[in-house]
């Protein structure tokens, strides 16, 4: 069971604690959009071949372009879980101190590092500073106005800001990128998987400040990225139509999703479209009964009063949910 409340996605373990659960599971323990991003014409991936810097180039100037970031220095990621985990190598100002509530990796991203509550960020005046916008696994959002005062509130003591702009994608709105200026000390992390829901890529980013990008850059070593990654992200972040309307269906889908928690007197809590967290004493005994039909949802250890419910990819799978808590 401890799997299960560490990261989403784990259905090999709830298949081994649940084995009786009707099958197939539908899986709504991560923020993934369950509708996943196709390519009307396969991209050309050579394989026989080291990806080339030229087309490792054109992927990064897609996504900058993307992301409202064409004016900031960008590399690719092999996944923003490892750009997390290189952080450390760094040598950023300390002290180090991470968000909370917030993504678990990030408490082990930096040395020593001291956990604030996202309503204590004003108190933040020195070091490194990381945190994820939108949050997870509540899905609260800091204004970019608010981040970037932040940013250069730490900037003027020597310090840095962090961002995990994970499930930025869904609400770019949110998105300090298109505010920042290359002299500010701030580093953002964007993911390429939970958006356009093809998580197996492993592709993310990291913009913002030169000098930092480049020193991720260099530990990243030669070729991080595969062919396959960058031919299918350079497509992708070139689709606009689809980025139009993916946007517009996650936040249909999303809106179905809460009339349906609140029918069963369950309230939504977060402004990302990807996922809802709800807070209800009862949480635990919904993990289990629902898990016992097949459903899989994302329990927390340190707060055993939240479950966060990813998207039912339609109508039907949302239909699964609504009669399986009906049965609780």
């Amino acid at each position: 069971m401890r799997a299960l409340m560490f990261h989403g996605g784990c259905l090999e373990e709830a298949t081994h604690c649940f084995p009786d659960a009707p099958q197939p599971w539908l899986d709504l323990s991560t923020g993934i959009n369950p509708v996943a991003w196709s390519p009307t014409i396969a991209p050309d991936i050579d394989l026989d071949r080291l990806p080339s810097e030229r087309s490792r180039a054109a992927l990064e100037a897609a996504a900058a372009a993307a992301f409202g970031a064409q004016h900031l220095a960008i590399t690719a990621l092999p996944g923003t879980e490892l750009g997390l985990r290189l952080l450390s190598g760094l040598g950023l100002p300390s002290p180090h101190r991470h968000g909370a509530p917030g993504y678990r990796t990030h408490a082990d991203a930096l040395a020593c590092s001291d956990m604030v509550p996202i309503d204590a960020l004003g108190a933040v005046g020195d070091g490194t500073l990381l945190l994820a916008n939108p949050n997870n696994p509540d899905g609260r959002v800091v204004a970019p106005e608010q981040m970037l005062d932040l940013a250069r509130r730490l900037a003027r003591a020597g310090g840095v800001l962090v961002i995990d702009e994970a499930f930025a994608d869904a609400t770019p709105e949110v998105s300090v990128l298109p505010h920042l200026t290359p002299k500010d000390r701030v580093l953002v992390l964007r993911s390429f998987g939970k958006f356009f829901g093809l998580a197996g890529v492993r592709l993310g980013f990291t913009c913002g400040a030169a000098d930092l990008v480049a020193a991720l850059r260099d530990r990243l070593g030669s070729w991080p990225i595969s062919a396959h990654a960058i031919a299918l992200g350079t497509a992708a972040y070139g689709d606009a139509d689809w980025i139009a309307d993916a946007r517009k269906q996650l936040a249909e889908r999303c809106g179905a999703l809460d009339a349906v928690l609140r029918r069963h007197h369950l309230e939504p809590q977060g402004a990302s479209p990807l996922f809802r967290l709800i807070e209800d004493a009862a949480a635990q005994a919904i993990f289990t009964d629902l898990a016992r039909q097949g459903i899989l949802t994302r329990p927390f250890d340190y707060a055993p009063e939240w479950l966060r419910i990813g998207l039912p990819t339609d109508a039907a799978a949302l239909a699964r949910l609504d009669r399986a808590l009906s049965h609780r």
